[in-house]
């Protein structure tokens, strides 16, 4: 069996999708980069996000502003320090055929308006690791940190000083300041004998190479990292004081001479069927490397052109990896479990006879929702992406790469004569409230809201998560210890915890019992949590959990609002006024579905009060303006409009909105400038009537500078 194509869905059912897989997506995400305890291979989860990809490609107007394509790893763990990146450490979109690689380099040339031409990339292996970047200062180590959510990772100084390849000290004349980044891992000779001396001791089997190298290289005792067979490869930079090459290339090569291991299958090509030629060297060739590879990254050689491609939320636009294909694996469900998550929802999860895929044990599996698990529509019409799963059926699991499996095919022909179709739950397993299904909606919800322990407690833990306030020692376990004590049950309550159980109060013993708290334990908590009393706009705006608002919508409402008051009033006043709402659809990037959401929330009674609790203990700290100095733009909210004949849309908008201007999809009385070019049509009209200044695009180069050199 297999997905009904995108072309042949209908926006309803596209949106019923996106939502499932986006739930979905989240879900193994948590499992995969907070809990370390995949549940899928990573075939199965780069498949996830292709097929989700692939369906906001079609329909962008379904497009969750939290979506996981838009996402970069993972927050880091409490046991270390933290670390911010000067640079932020990205993800890479995928490829997974010949025709998505196509597509990259179209895309490519079209961003750049290069039609033809040389454009030359690099190509290399993707290395299956942990990513690591190596922070040089006069030519020393003098910091290592891990990608954690891209912007702020781990502190493993001490354990990268053990690692051989590694060097502590760089030759004589390289700049002052260089971020080497790079892959952790462990080489399949290594990682079987590490996992025979586990054996012999009785300690912990790892499932893979990557896994051991995370494990290993994440250890609190840095003599333990000392003993691990750890490796590493050099292939990319973050901040640095210059640059020894003006090409992809080149930097890798000065990075050799510099005394890093860098891939010695790493190669350049001029044209689309080279690249494609050496993934198939490559993928012919994996199983004779020695350690594992996922796939082939492709990147534009040239860094001037990478500078002009810039960045998408998650990724750069001039690189790509393109997967190897996914495997499958065949079982027996023997069980479906249901999880309610913090929205609500009822997602089911195949409990399975645990099988080996990959070098992977997948005893768990995604099951997308109940028309999935029928076959059938709420209506009762078959579904092609449907499977009529029963339990005790022989599935086949299908697995993308090391982290998030999912059934894709049953086997009727081996089905036990007893099996029955499954009966979704009409009632939350958590609270017992009806669970419903709204119209054009592919997922059942609790209706218990606030009064679902699930949803409650969801919300608690988000609120405190790593994208959000981050408190650390106040994890799921705490959480979870507080609800059931009834010492909390919103988030004010965790500002008030001191005043319960502090040196004044009277239960800090009671505290002190619980599992993980001693008296030392629970003064440090009490410190972490008056460290973010004040916090920045925009986790203040994600913790909050409003429907639809992730991390990155969270960020675009601070760089746009600024502060609280500004962000807060405006909500509230679009409430009821139409023009406050239509300033808020204004922004690029916001939608009336994301609109709407959040003005609802403002709206909503409770959550006022509940606002107005939490804001008697925390102060959000304003946004930082983009440091823009010297910009003529910066703060001014522009709109381009008709053809653009010497730069792509694309890359117009991103070049403005690096000088600090924001760019907006619609004209009204809060643009101060707009870009018009040939074929400009009622944009143009109203900016005109409203007396609002129009220029050309040479106008719009000459003004930031970029003259004839665009």
């Amino acid at each position: 069996m297999s997905e009904t194509a995108v072309a042949d869905l209908d926006p309803e059912a596209a949106k019923a999708e996106i939502a499932r897989l986006t739930a979905e997506i989240r879900r193994h995400d948590e499992a995969y980069f907070q809990k370390d305890a995949p549940e899928i291979s990573d075939a199965a989860y780069d498949a996830l996000k292709h097929r989700l990809a692939a369906l906001e490609a079609a329909f962008p107007e379904f497009i969750a502003p939290d979506s996981p394509s838009l996402k970069v790893g993972a927050a880091p763990s409490e046991g270390f320090g933290k670390v911010r990146h000067r640079v932020r450490m990205l993800s890479l979109g995928n490829a997974f055929t010949d025709e998505d690689v196509a597509d990259f380099v179209e895309r490519i040339r079209r961003f750049l308006s290069m039609k033809d031409g040389a454009l030359a990339f690099t190509a290399e292996p993707k290395i299956d690791g942990l990513s690591l970047s190596l922070r040089y200062e006069g030519g020393r180590l003098v910091e290592a940190a891990t990608r954690g959510d891209g912007e702020e990772g781990e502190n493993v100084t001490a354990n990268v000083r053990t690692i051989k390849e590694i060097p502590d000290r760089l030759p004589k004349g390289v700049p002052e300041v260089f971020e080497v980044r790079g892959e952790v891992y462990m080489r399949h000779a290594d990682f079987a004998a590490l996992n025979a001396a586990q054996a012999d001791a009785g300690d912990k089997i790892f499932a893979n190479p990557r896994n051991a190298a995370a494990g290993s290289l994440r250890q609190l005792d840095p003599a333990v990292t000392a003993r691990r067979p750890l490796r590493f490869f050099a292939y990319a930079w973050g901040e640095v004081s210059a640059l020894p090459a003006d090409t992809q290339s080149g930097v890798i090569h000065a990075l050799g001479d510099w005394g890093f291991p860098i891939n010695d299958r790493m190669a350049r090509c001029d044209s689309l069927e080279a690249l494609l030629a050496h993934y198939r060297a490559l993928e012919a060739d994996r199983a004779n490397l020695g350690y594992d590879i996922d796939g082939v990254v492709y990147k534009v050689d040239r860094l001037d052109l990478q500078e002009r491609l810039g960045f998408v939320s998650r990724a750069p636009r001039w690189a790509i990896a393109h997967k190897f294909p996914a495997e499958r694996a065949t079982t027996v469900l023997e069980g479906i479990d249901i999880q309610v998550g913090r929205t609500g929802a009822l997602s089911p999860v195949a409990r399975l006879r645990p099988v080996t895929v990959g070098g992977v044990v997948v005893s768990n599996a995604t099951l997308h929702n109940e028309d999935y698990i029928a076959g059938r529509g709420a209506n009762g019409e078959p579904i092609r992406e449907g499977r009529d799963l029963r339990i005790g059926d022989t599935v086949t699991v299908y697995r993308a790469g090391d982290v998030i499996p999912k059934v894709v095919d049953v086997d009727l022909m081996r089905r036990p004569a007893d099996a029955v179709p499954y009966e979704f739950p009409t009632l939350c397993p958590a609270c017992g409230s009806h669970a419903v299904r709204e119209a054009g909606e592919a997922v059942r919800r609790c209706t218990g809201g606030l009064t679902c322990p699930a949803q409650a407690v969801e919300r608690l833990k988000h609120f405190v998560s790593r994208g959000a306030l981050d408190i650390e020692g106040l994890g799921a376990r705490q959480i979870e210890a507080f609800w059931d004590k009834a010492w909390m049950k919103e988030p004010a309550d965790i500002f008030t915890l001191e005043q319960r159980f502090g040196p004044q109060g009277t239960e800090l013993q009671r505290l002190s019992k619980l599992e993980g708290y001693g008296e030392k334990s629970a003064t440090n908590l009490f410190a972490a949590i008056r460290e973010r009393r004040a916090v920045p706009l925009d986790r203040f705006i994600f913790a909050l959990g409003i429907r639809h608002v992730g991390e990155t919508t969270a960020r675009l409402f601070a760089r746009h609002y600024l502060s609280w008051d500004a962000f807060a009033t405006a909500m509230a006043e679009a409430a009821t006024d139409e023009q406050a709402r239509a300033a808020i659809l204004a922004i690029d990037g916001v939608g009336d579905v994301l609109a709407d959401a959040v003005i609802a929330f403002f709206d909503d009674e409770h959550n006022r009060a509940a606002l107005d609790r939490l804001l008697a203990h925390v102060t959000p700290r304003d946004a930082e303006r983009p440091k823009t100095e010297g910009s003529p733009v910066a703060g001014k909210t522009l709109v381009f409009t008709g053809t653009l004949e010497r730069m792509s849309r694309a890359e117009a908008k991103a070049r403005a909105e690096a000088l600090g201007a924001k760019v907006a999809g619609s004209v009204s009385a809060k643009t101060d400038l707009v870009i018009a070019g040939p074929g400009a049509g009622s944009k143009l009209k109203t900016a005109t009537q409203l007396g609002i200044e129009v220029i050309s695009e040479d106008d719009w180069l000459t003004l930031i500078g970029a003259g004839e050199g665009a």
